[in-house]
């Protein structure tokens, strides 16, 4: 079973009690998100089954977390060129900025390259190889933090044996401390919080991807009609659209 709501717990139990106890029962996996209050739903609505934490909301929070330091990177390279632009024009200078052999700005670089950090190498087009390579040798945090997604990435993509990745979880975790980046020791802790629900995925490799797929959608939906005004009618459009 696959759920997905930002509704409040108590909503969600009073909606999903009206099906009988004995069909809950029957489920036998849920695929969720991090949030504490899904856990609470899957619970008390369904006692029986395993819960198994999305692959892709971990990866995400790696991913963000290496997006940040990038990020404050890019903040420090703008006001070193807003610095080096103002001492230009106290000594009358013209300003020219340095570049790389790419023709990037330090701050150009940083700016584009935002999506070459969520693919693996193999996935790189030549310019985004030749952007990774200078990005890395510029800032080696950045290199360490793009290696710690990457692993976390293979760790799902590769293993198909759930032992095989208990072991590899571990040595994930070892990488996170020898590197000593905070927010990644965040999400070590958080992993290591929710390890069982985790290691579930290897069990069915089960996804909430078509959930959040159609939670977009309809997402996308209100906000093209700019809200909702009478719920009925929305839900009717929806499943006109989409059932």
């Amino acid at each position: 079973m696959i759920w997905h709501s930002e509704a409040k717990t108590e909503d969600a139990w009073a909606v999903l009690d009206k099906i009988g106890e004995r069909e809950r029962g029957k489920v036998e996996e849920v695929t969720l998100n991090l949030s504490e209050s899904m856990r609470k739903i899957v619970r008390h609505c369904f006692p029986n089954a395993k819960r198994v934490i999305d692959r892709f909301h971990i990866q995400r929070l790696a991913c963000d977390a290496g997006q940040e330091m990038r990020v404050r990177y890019r903040w420090e390279a703008i006001q070193e060129a807003n610095d080096e632009m103002e001492e230009a024009k106290l000594t009358g200078k013209k300003y020219r900025p340095s570049s790389f052999e790419n023709g990037d700005t330090r701050k150009k670089l940083l700016a584009r390259s935002r999506y070459l950090q969520f693919k693996s190498p193999e996935k790189w087009t030549d310019t985004q190889k030749q952007k990774a390579a200078i990005l890395f040798e510029q800032y080696p945090k950045l290199k360490a933090a793009y290696g710690l997604c990457h692993s976390l990435r293979m760790i799902f993509a590769k293993n198909t044996i759930k032992e095989t990745a208990r072991l590899s979880m571990p040595k994930w975790y070892n990488k996170v401390e020898e590197a000593g980046f905070h927010s990644f020791n965040i999400i070590a802790a958080m992993l290591y919080e929710h390890y069982d629900d985790i290691l579930n995925f290897y069990n069915n490799r089960s996804s909430n991807a078509a959930a959040e797929s159609f939670n977009s959608k309809i997402k996308l939906v209100r906000a093209n009609l700019r809200g909702v005004s009478g719920k009925s009618f929305f839900l009717f459009r929806i499943a006109k659209l989409y059932a």
